[in-house]
């Protein structure tokens, strides 16, 4: 029994251990998210100052209309990109690690399970065959749970996967149509 107790304390600090490395991992993907949006914004106000200081040189209408070409829109566009690439890049890494740290803790969880399964059914008194049998069907069905979670913690890994794509492809796909218009304005 104290054997027993000591083990789910060591499973629930195990847990714990778990959550706390989750909890990091989003901290560490803030960070890094908030440093690309630091670092894009800095450049859109370098770019904008800049931009402002030639218009406000300019004394041909046209000058300016001219500094907002097609050109102008590709590197705006190419712009957004890089920065929708970098913030992708940390939360594909991030939800990657997530579900690595998922299956790590459903492979301990299961396992602390089958260890203490097995301890206990091994001091069972002798008569007691059926209740260990319909116990041990019970925690076979136990197991089974781990596995959907496994399957569906995999499943949104790929399904965030898929919207990501889906949403890149979406914006550059739009990119494409700005760019064309913008070319037949200034035409």
């Amino acid at each position: 029994m104290f054997q027993n107790t000591l083990n789910m304390n060591a499973t629930q600090a195990k847990t714990i251990e778990s959550a706390q490395a989750i909890a990091q991992l989003a901290v560490q993907s803030a960070e890094q998210i908030a440093e690309i949006n630091y670092d894009a914004a800095k450049e859109v106000v370098t770019a904008a100052q800049a931009k402002s200081a030639k218009l406000t040189q300019l004394k041909d209408p046209k000058a300016a209309l001219e500094m907002f070409d097609a050109e102008s829109a590709k590197e705006v566009a190419a712009q957004v990109i890089v920065y929708q690439n970098k913030v992708t890049k940390v939360l594909r890494k991030s939800s990657k690690e997530v579900t690595v740290m998922i299956d790590s803790a459903i492979d301990d969880s299961q396992a602390d399970l089958i260890k203490f399964v097995k301890e206990a059914t091994a001091q069972a008194p002798a008569g007691s065959e059926a209740f260990v049998s319909a116990f041990n069907t019970a925690f076979d069905a136990t197991l089974k749970s781990f596995e959907q979670v496994r399957a569906t913690s995999n499943d949104a890994y790929v399904n965030f996967e898929k919207s990501v794509d889906a949403a890149m492809s979406s914006f550059q796909g739009q990119v494409a149509p700005a760019t064309k218009s913008r070319k037949q304005i200034a035409a």
